[in-house]
């Protein structure tokens, strides 16, 4: 079964961020009532489905602090970017951000592109270089995380930066902030995380 949740773009339309080529792919059904073990480890559906902060979680997991490593932050204006279809609950103009989160000491554990209403961005992420629950926390933001979409699928690039070969699991959500959607986030983990987590699947 597959969900409703698909980019805007086709297959052809180039990105100009690391989204997955998806091998399966699942809406909120998935999402509330999780996936089988041998789809995807209790472990892995802890982080993917659970609603807490994942730069939090991977701290937890290694020790280390996590860092944040901005590569993109690019005015889009009215432009889908090839984004889930919740891109249009985001107002316009928008602005993406890209980064990839890593340990203090360098490896890199997961990458997200996020949407963002370019005209108030600055008053969420003050500090751009902080992770995004670190910069709303100590705004002392409210904020609802709305998991609306899981990925299983391979993307070059994401295989180039990992150093770790696909397929990759990843999610797109949304910040609920005071009622309106602050932020459309789109997040793979690297294979890498298997060294805390196991293996991803209870058939691998």
């Amino acid at each position: 079964m597959t969900a409703t949740y698909k980019s805007q773009d086709s297959a052809t339309q180039a990105r100009k961020w690391h989204a997955l080529d998806p091998i399966w792919q699942g809406g909120k059904e998935f999402v509330c009532q999780g996936l089988p073990h041998s789809q995807l480890a209790p472990t892995w559906q802890i982080l993917l489905l659970g609603d807490g902060s994942p730069t939090h979680l991977l701290q937890l997991l290694t020790s280390e602090k996590t860092e944040v490593d901005v590569i993109d932050m690019s005015l889009i204006d009215i432009d889908k970017d090839g984004a889930p279809t919740q891109i249009e609950l985001v107002p316009e103009p928008r602005l993406r951000r890209q980064v990839w989160l890593r340990t203090e000491s360098g490896q890199r554990l997961a990458y997200a592109a996020s949407w963002w209403d370019a005209s108030h961005v600055d008053e969420y992420l003050q500090n751009r270089t902080l992770p995004i629950w670190d910069s709303l926390s100590r705004l002392h933001t409210e904020l609802y995380r709305d998991i609306q979409g899981l990925y299983y699928g391979h993307c070059e690039a994401l295989e180039d930066a990992f150093g770790e070969k696909g397929p990759f699991w990843g999610r797109h959500y949304l910040f609920w902030h005071d009622r309106k959607p602050l932020t459309l986030i789109y997040e793979v983990f690297s294979p890498y995380l298997q060294k805390y987590l196991g293996k991803m699947s209870q058939r691998d």
